[in-house]
Order: C-alpha cells, then sequence, then structure tokens
C-alpha cells in the first residue's frame, strides 16, 4: 500500500463505502465521483481529511480536490476500495444520471448546438450583409437599394445567398453529423442522413403552406402513400432523426457478427432512420416544432407581450451562467423556419449589450485604477461583440451589483423591443453587430433598444457604485499587483513588484499575456485558493515555459493540460492550461518534456492550440499556483502586469 492508504480508507468511509460508487476516476488535482446516493457523502468529515483540500459537485460528479498528489492517492484509493477506475468519458457518462431530465435535456440540446454556432453566426452576419444590400431604400430620395443601383452588388446579394441558404436551409444536415458526433457512431451516416431531409426531389418546407393538397408529391407504395417534402431548416425532425440512426447502429453493431458488419451495421441503420425520419418522425417532429414556436410566438406577441419581454430580458444573462440559454438556439431557429424571423433573438442581443454596458459603468468608477481596467476594458469591447464570459464572470458577478444593473437594463429594453414587434432575419452576432440581423424595418427602433440596453444598466451602475464608494482615487497600478492573501503556513502573500524586485530569488512568466489574480479566473477551485494561492496569465503564445529550475513530477499523459513541478528551492507548483480543458482529452496539446526531466527557466514544457480550446468552449486562462511552499519564505505573487516569457518576475521569494 502507498502513503495515502490510510487517507483512502477514511475517504472511502466518508464518502458511504464501495457500495455507493457508481465511477471513480481522477484528473489532475481531483478525484471524480459518482455516487450512486450523493446524500451518503459525509461533506463536512470529507472536508476536515487533511489530505483533502476542499469538495464540491458539478454536473453530477462529486469531486474531492487532493493536489498534485492525487495519482497516487487514487491509486492507493482503487485498491482499498476493491473497485476499478475508469476513464473521466466514463465518470462524465456516468454522472447524467445524476441529472434530472431537464438537466440532460439541456446536456444534449448545448452539446449538438455547441458545434453548429459558429455556422449559424457566419450565416447570420451574411443575411444581415445581405440585408444592407438589399432591403435598405437609401438611394435617389428613398426608393432603391444598392442592388438595385449596381449590378455587382446585386450580383454579391445573390451570391451570398449560397453561404445563407447552406446554413439554414441546410441545418438538418449539421446537426445530423452534430448527433452522431456526440453519440459517437459513423458520422458520414449522419450527413446523409441530413441529405436526405433536405434533397432537392422533396417538396421544399418553405413552399408547403403555398402548395394545394393535391400538387404536393408523394411516394406511392400501392396500400398507401407519403408525401415528398422537405424539412429544410427544421430542427426537432433532424434530431429526432439523428438519434434514431445512432441507436440503430448501436443496436446492429451489438446483434451483428463481426465478419458481415462493415455491410450489415450502416445499411440497416441507415435504411430504417431514413424510413422512420419521413414516414413518422419527421411530421412528429414538425408538428412538436411548431408547437413550441407557437407558444413562444405567442408570448412574444399576444396580450402579455410586455410583460413576457420584461421577464425574459430580466432571466435572461443567469439563463447563460445555469447554461439553459442553450434551448434558446433551438427555439429561435425553428420561429425562423415557421414565421421567416425570430422576436426572441433581438431581445439576447439586448441583453448581451446591457451586460456590457454594466461594465461600462465599472469602467467609469474605476477610471484611475489602470489594474482593474486591464481586466474592465477588454470585457466591455467583447461583451458588445456578442462573448459575454469575461464581462459577466471577471466583472459583473465579481461586484454583483452591475450584473443585476445590466438585467434590469435588459428587461427594460425588452420591453420596448417586444413592445414595437422587433423581429430578426437570422441569428447573429448577440451584441452591437446584431443590429445587422434585424429586419431592416425594424432597424430604427432596434437601435432604441440598444440605446435602452446602453444607457439603463451603465447609469444604474455608476450611481450604485457611488454609493458604495466605488470611485477610485488616483493609483498608479501598470506594476502594482493584486493584494493576494496569504497561504496559510507558507508565508506567500501579495506584494509591490517594484518594492521586491533585486530581491532574493524570482519565478518569471510562463507565458506572453496578462497576469492576473486567480480570483479573476472564474473557476471554483482555483479562484477560491482552494489548492494554493498564486495567479493566471491570459495567453497571447502558445508555448508554456519553465518558470525556473526544477523537475517534473506530475503529468497527465491521457490530457497532456497540466504539469506539475518541484522546483530547485522545494516549491511546488501546478502549471494547468485553461478550465476544464481535461475534457478534451489531449486534443490540441503537447508535452515537450517527460516526467522525471530536469528543466531549467524557460525550458518549454507544453504546446496547446488555442483555435481548439476556444472551439471546445473552454477558456484559454493558464494557471499557477503553488501547492508546496518547500523553503522558501516570503513568497510574493505579483500580477496586474503584462508579462513575457522567461523574462518577467511573477513571484518572488527568499
Amino acid at each position: 500500500m502507498g502513503k495515502y492508504a490510510e487517507d483512502a480508507r477514511e475517504l472511502l468511509e466518508l464518502i458511504g463505502g464501495k457500495e455507493n460508487i457508481g465511477a471513480v476516476s481522477h484528473c489532475m488535482t481531483r478525484m471524480r465521483f459518482v455516487l450512486n446516493d450523493p446524500g451518503k457523502a459525509d461533506v463536512a468529515g470529507i472536508e476536515g481529511m487533511k489530505a483533502v483540500k476542499g469538495s464540491f459537485t458539478q454536473s453530477g460528479q462529486f469531486q474531492v480536490i487532493i493536489g498534485n498528489g492525487v495519482a497516487d492517492f487514487y491509486n492507493d484509493f482503487v485498491a482499498v476500495a476493491g473497485v476499478e477506475g475508469v476513464s473521466k468519458d466514463a465518470v462524465k457518462q456516468a454522472a447524467k444520471k445524476n441529472q434530472n431530465v431537464l438537466q440532460r435535456a439541456i446536456t444534449a440540446i448545448a452539446e449538438i448546438f455547441a458545434p453548429l454556432i459558429p455556422a449559424i453566426i457566419v450565416g447570420g452576419l451574411i443575411l444581415g450583409f445581405r440585408n444592407c444590400i438589399d432591403s435598405l431604400y437609401l438611394f435617389e430620395n428613398g426608393t432603391k437599394t444598392l442592388a438595385e443601383m449596381s449590378q455587382f452588388w446585386a450580383g454579391m446579394d445573390s451570391f451570398l445567398w449560397l453561404i445563407g441558404e447552406a446554413v439554414f436551409h441546410m441545418l438538418p444536415v449539421g446537426i445530423c453529423w452534430s448527433v452522431t458526433k456526440k453519440m459517437g457512431t459513423t458520422q458520414i451516416l449522419g450527413i446523409i442522413l441530413g441529405l436526405t431531409l433536405v434533397s432537392g426531389q422533396l417538396l421544399n418546407a418553405y413552399s408547403v403552406a403555398t402548395t394545394a393538397a393535391d400538387s404536393i408529391p408523394y411516394w406511392d407504395f400501392g396500400a398507401f402513400r407519403i408525401n415528398m417534402i422537405g424539412y429544410q431548416a427544421q430542427v426537432l425532425p433532424a434530431i429526432l432523426a439523428a438519434f434514431t440512426l445512432c441507436y440503430l447502429e448501436k443496436f446492429f453493431r451489438k446483434i451483428t457478427p463481426q465478419v458481415i458488419s462493415m455491410v450489415v451495421v450502416p445499411f440497416c441503420s441507415l435504411l430504417l432512420s431514413v424510413v422512420a425520419a419521413h414516414f413518422i418522425l419527421g411530421p412528429i417532429g414538425w408538428k412538436i416544432g411548431s408547437a413550441i414556436s407557437s407558444v413562444v410566438y405567442a408570448g412574444i406577441t399576444g396580450s402579455f407581450k410586455v410583460v413576457f419581454g420584461a421577464v425574459f430580458g430580466f432571466v435572461y444573462a443567469p439563463l447563460v451562467i445555469t447554461g439553459l440559454h442553450h434551448m434558446t438556439n433551438a427555439i429561435d431557429l425553428q420561429l425562423i423556419a415557421d414565421y421567416e424571423g425570430t422576436m426572441l433573438w433581438p431581445m439576447i442581443a439586448l441583453s448581451n449589450i446591457a451586460q456590457g454596458s454594466a461594465v461600462l459603468g465599472m469602467i467609469w468608477l474605476q477610471k484611475r485604477d489602470a489594474r482593474a481596467q486591464e481586466v474592465n476594458v477588454p470585457a466591455c469591447i467583447s461583451c458588445y461583440l456578442g462573448v459575454t464570459e469575461p464581462a459577466i464572470f471577471g466583472v459583473n458577478l465579481k461586484h454583483m451589483f452591475p450584473f443585476i444593473c445590466g438585467m434590469i437594463g435588459s428587461a427594460c429594453a425588452g420591453v420596448v423591443c417586444v413592445a414595437a414587434g422587433v423581429t430578426a432575419n437570422a441569428i447573429g452576432v448577440g451584441g452591437l453587430p446584431g443590429i445587422l440581423s434585424i429586419k431592416p424595418v425594424f432597424m430604427p427602433m432596434f437601435a432604441v433598444c440598444m440605446a435602452i440596453a446602453v444607457a439603463v444598466p451603465f447609469l444604474l451602475t455608476a450611481v450604485v457604485g457611488k454609493k458604495k464608494g466605488l470611485v477610485t482615487g488616483n493609483r498608479a497600478m501598470e506594476r502594482v499587483p493584486e493584494e493576494s492573501g496569504s497561504l496559510e503556513g507558507s508565508g506567500v502573500s501579495g506584494g509591490s513588484r517594484d518594492e521586491n524586485m533585486g530581491k532574493g530569488q524570482a519565478f518569471r512568466a510562463f507565458l506572453d499575456g496578462m497576469v492576473i489574480p486567480l480570483k479573476e479566473v472564474g473557476d471554483g477551485v482555483f479562484s477560491e485558493g482552494i489548492m494554493g494561492e498564486g495567479l493566471a496569465v491570459r495567453p497571447e503564445n502558445d508555448t508554456v515555459t519553465s518558470p525556473g529550475a526544477g523537475t517534473v513530477i506530475v503529468m497527465m499523459e491521457d490530457s497532456r493540460h497540466a504539469v506539475g513541478l518541484l522546483m530547485d528551492n522545494g516549491v511546488q507548483l501546478l502549471i494547468h492550461v485553461g478550465i476544464d480543458t481535461v475534457d478534451m482529452k489531449g486534443d490540441g496539446f503537447t508535452y515537450l518534456v517527460k516526467q522525471g526531466e530536469r528543466v531549467s527557466a524557460g525550458s518549454p514544457l507544453i504546446r496547446f492550440d488555442r483555435e481548439k480550446i476556444k472551439k471546445a468552449g473552454h477558456p484559454d486562462v493558464t494557471v499557477c499556483v503553488v501547492t508546496d511552499a518547500g523553503e522558501a519564505e516570503n513568497i510574493r505573487i505579483l500580477t496586474g502586469m503584462r508579462g513575457t516569457a522567461n523574462e518577467t518576475e511573477i513571484m518572488v521569494f527568499e
């Protein structure tokens, strides 16, 4: 048995025994459990263990924070418990059993639409640009559009529809592909299934309403007929058909002998899923989708539409935090298919603008605080361009009152938006550029709504912040770090970079980029200092280097997203690239060192792909924490500056 055997026995007892473990795995710092009965776990007792730094529950997983020694702890635990560990993906799948039906549905929708969002946004921008070309009457005293004035722009308008049609009309192809990718089945079969839903042989879905019943083409099977109707832009028919394909493929793969599976499995699963799609699932999915969009449309256009606008505008930002906002993608797309536009999406864009305007209020309040502005200004800009996470998590939630002010401003703008019937042609960039996706006739009113979404949160944040005394004095913060709390028993604290220059030894920046305090990272474990005090870098390059001389002691070969170092003075550092990037299973990460290898200051440790991290939906902010101070004394954490790898001092000590 290893050194954690006794701790492992204690944890096993506190967690409810072997029979309470549904699955167990570990990442770079944490034990990850799926518990059959989460209520049996003695959380207080677990957090009181010497080897445990904390615990929390997330997405159905009970996670126990151990630190750099988690791999050894895990080995001792599975030995003591008599259980077999599984992969992190298996734990993730098992954790879904602890989610209710709504949580599972939301998770599934999010996983389906996440890979499609870039294409949908591009399509929205294309349609928005076409609005400017063919629908704005700006020439010859407001009687002609640019397309009518110029053959070039008329041709460009027609050409751009090639992309717009591919994105929105052919959306079922992307949905079917995404579902098969999520389910781990054959993706080309999903693509083919999607193509059968939008084939040119079928009556286009947009023509069904204007086509006489006796003119609709059909397949004649003698005893019965099936209408040949396409499902352009339809969401639910594609989702239902794709899941049917996936489960059929898994079924046939399970019962078919390996020697003939290459023929039988794809043939039977694709043929039956296409039959099911056109005979049963397509019509049912169309009806359900239309019913959902009808209810939402009634809410937006009915007698209580002002109440609907106020409530939706107020709660959308909290929905972003919970992940429930992913449902709106499907609803928006269904509204566009059924009503040739969506009144829901404009309110989403206004909510994003409102949160950015709350940050604008913080910019005014902290105009003399250079350190705060280094976070506020980029967060505000990104929010106005449709990326809300830096604003919500990095600024507004940290102070809370700007978040509420943004919600109030969004509600006010939402009321005016629905009262005026503002409608978007498509989903676009959810910020100031969102006006391009609005139907031209509603652009002036949407501009008024945008002004409300800017003014109200800004003024409320400024007033409330001033009452709270947040108007800052004149502080020169360019090289002054965030005041970090002390690390009990290790002598780690915040301090001025200038006052520590030249004293003792130092660790240097491991990436190029802005050096920020842990509390701005937005991750519960790192931000709260559970793993230890430290800092983070918003990277501008893609190679992590060693902050000083030492030895590589911890690696995660299956994910390659983090590394543990034992420095020559006994300090143990954990460098973790991105947040929740363990889910990427190593895709986009490359180790440049081996476990046990000696490294010097500036030695390359990890190369990572920032674009892949972004596409996977994770922040690429890279964390460095002191998990053990070793022989170092008076460690000072230096933040609030731009760092250059292997040059800028980020920690100084004696």
